[in-house]
């Protein structure tokens, strides 16, 4: 479990096949401080365990699944990449409760400056409309985020100034995927009141 408050942005080593799975090397230095082997830490959104501890990197084993249905297949070398620990029962909560378990892709339809703040505009699959409303929580890439706009088929969020710098969010162009967490409340409460099936 997380709360989408991006810790550093990491930069990938190296992501290479093997055997049957991938694996990911990211360079950093806040969240390896006190990382273990086994430890979760949510790399662009994605929940991953910590297979492996060197000097200044942290190496995951990726499932070929998830390196498919996220932005992990256009990963290369020297990429940026948001980085948070798990969340602690004596930590704070700043965003909401991320899972870590992605949702489905969306693509950045627009991105521009607008005064000191940045607007961001993304596209998304028409059956994701329902879990997206204005106001509410979403996940991108891992950065909790509040929905400014909505429109069937895409939404739009604002973003700080101290959100560019600590998150690879400022790096996006438009055509760029961004990984989708919906909020998890959402989701719960879709499934609890849908209709039985006959």
């Amino acid at each position: 479990m997380f709360t989408g408050i991006v810790e550093e942005k990491g930069r990938v080593a190296a992501f290479t096949k093997v055997s049957r799975s991938w694996q990911l090397q990211v360079e950093t230095n806040v969240v390896r401080n006190d990382a273990a082997l086994g430890d979760s830490i949510s790399v662009n959104g994605c929940c991953l365990t910590i297979a492996g501890i060197s000097a200044n990197t942290l190496t995951f084993d990726v499932l070929e699944e998830t390196r498919r249905l996220t932005n992990f297949s256009a990963l290369r070398p020297e990429a940026t990449v948001n980085l948070e620990r798990s969340l602690r029962f004596n930590g704070k909560i700043g965003g909401h409760f991320v899972t870590g378990h992605i949702d489905g892709m969306g693509t950045v339809d627009l991105f521009e400056q607008r005064g000191s703040d940045y607007y961001l505009r993304v596209l998304c699959p028409l059956e994701s409309d329902r879990y997206i409303v204005s106001k509410g929580s979403i996940s991108l890439d891992g950065v909790s985020l509040t929905i400014a706009d909505v429109a069937p088929g895409q939404f739009a969020v604002w973003l700080i100034p101290t959100t560019i710098e600590m998150s690879n969010l400022g790096e996006k162009s438009v055509g760029d995927s961004l990984n989708l967490e919906f909020d998890m409340i959402g989701k719960y409460v879709e499934k609890l009141t849908r209709s039985p099936r006959n």
